[in-house]
């Protein structure tokens, strides 16, 4: 398990990263795994990280396990290698927008 500090930094930076809510991404999960036919049920929507990052997001910091901070790790590392945090958000790449939407990160949210 990570040491306190660790654990402080992972959680900021997830938090810094995932600017959707958790409903704006259970939505999104939804939305996006919805076909002209079916439709899957909440709690399967959108794929296994996708999922994580929603339970997560529901979660308290005392509440968090190893695999979580596995998840957290792994959304903060995705994000940062394909957005750019810094400057202005790119509404031309949507391919890339649903990508990181998919893990709580819409590019051109404030």
């Amino acid at each position: 398990m990570a040491d306190a500090l660790e654990l402080d930094a992972l959680w900021e930076d997830f938090h810094r990263v995932v600017n959707m809510t958790s409903a704006e991404l259970a939505d999104w999960l939804r939305v996006r795994d919805s076909g002209e036919l079916t439709e899957p049920l909440p709690d399967d929507a959108g794929p296994p990280l996708g999922r994580h990052v929603l339970s997560i997001l529901q979660k308290r910091r005392t509440d968090l396990t190893e695999e979580d901070l596995d998840a957290m790790r792994e959304v903060v590392e995705t994000v940062e290698a394909r957005a750019d945090l810094e400057n202005e958000p790119r509404s031309d790449d949507t391919a890339l927008r649903h990508r990181l939407m998919t893990v709580g990160h819409d590019p051109l949210k404030p």
